[in-house]
Parts: structure tokens; sequence; C-alpha cells
């Protein structure tokens, strides 16, 4: 069955890539599994992803160097990276991995629970702001005269009331968050946009 979240799994082991999806098996998501980090960067030339699953450690192109041009690409640079890294080095791969603009990492052989967690987090943001664009793309209609009258009234506070969820998972993952400065670069970016939107929000509807 094919869900509307997908997360992209990239690690040249098949076992990892089979092992990532049969963890997040009972989650809402569909996992698309890659095997090198050219395969992955193709692969997001045209497909939306709410996260991807990065091994550090891959031939041909490590995890270190996808992870810079992911970032450096506008279209996927606020897709959030989690590595995947190797218990024995996972100190200075986790660093490392926080400079190119990861924000979280998990070390293999994984604990499932610890996995299905860090994800559920990601995977709820990505739901919450796609029913955002949702919502916008409504209320823009309903501005523009396609809707009838007083709906417009009704999207704004629904939009509003959806606004203050996203507000509130960027504050509790903020509060998770446990890395270096630099690990909470796509939470800036992340705050930074509902904080445009809320101004934006308050503009059109104030006092609401």
């Amino acid at each position: 069955m094919t869900h509307a979240t997908r997360i992209l799994a990239v690690d040249d082991r098949e076992e990892n890539l089979v092992a990532v999806a049969a963890v997040l098996d009972v989650l809402p998501v569909e996992v698309v599994p890659v095997s090198s980090g050219p395969a992955a960067l193709k692969q997001l030339l045209n497909d939306e992803f709410a996260l991807i699953l990065l091994d550090v450690v891959m031939p041909e192109m490590d995890g270190f160097e996808v992870a810079g041009r992911i970032k450096s690409r506008p279209r996927t640079r606020d897709i959030p990276i989690i590595f995947l890294t190797a218990a024995g080095s996972a100190d200075e791969q986790v660093y490392r991995g926080y400079q190119v603009g990861a924000v979280d990492y998990v070390t293999k052989p994984f604990d499932p629970w610890l996995l299905r967690a860090k994800v559920s987090v990601f995977v709820e943001l990505h739901r919450r702001h796609m029913r955002l664009r949702r919502q916008a793309e409504l209320l823009r209609r309903a501005v523009s005269g396609d809707a009838q009258a007083g709906e417009g009234d009704r999207l704004l506070r629904s939009l509003g009331d959806r606004l203050a969820r996203v507000e509130d998972d960027v504050a509790r993952l903020r509060s998770r968050r446990a890395g270096p400065p630099a690990a909470d670069d796509d939470l800036d970016r992340l705050e930074s946009h509902v904080g445009d939107l809320r101004e934006a929000l308050d503009a059109l509807f104030p006092g609401g």
C-alpha cells in the first residue's frame, strides 16, 4: 500500500535496508530503499520525502557528501536527515553529521523502538506541514472568491488552530534536541517559516 508520507532509506547493505523497512512497517509510511548516494540524489530529483535515513559509510559517495549535496539544493535542503552511524565511531561521525546538516542520528545496530520514536516525530511534523499547505490553498481560493461567503473566516480559524499545533510540535522537538548548535539549523529554519506564516495569518485575521 502506498502512503502519502514517504521516507528515503539510503544504505549500501541490503540487509540494513530490509531491517529499516521491517522496523518502520508499523508506521503509516512508505520506505523507499536505495543502495547508494547517487541513487538517492536521483530519487530526490522527482519525488518528495518527509525524512531521509542516511548511512554514513558507503562506497563511491559517503553519507557526508550526500548530505552536503542534499542541503545545497533548494528543492531538498529542508528535508530532515537522520544519520545511521556505526557504534564504534559514532562520536566522530555524529559531529560531522551535524556539521553537514543532519538533525539526528541512530547507531547501528539500532534499537527498533528508538528508531521508530525518532522517525515518528518527523513524520508527524511533515503531516502537519502538508495539512497547512492544503489549508493555505483553500484559503487562497476563499480570498479569491471561489469559496462561499463566510467560508474564509472558518478557514482562517482552522488554519490558526493547525498552526498552533505545529508551533507546539516545534517547541517539543527542540526540547528533545541534545546536539551541538549546528544541529539546530533545520529547526531554526522551520521556526522561521512557521513565524512567517503566523505573522501573515495574524495580519489577515487580527484577534482571531
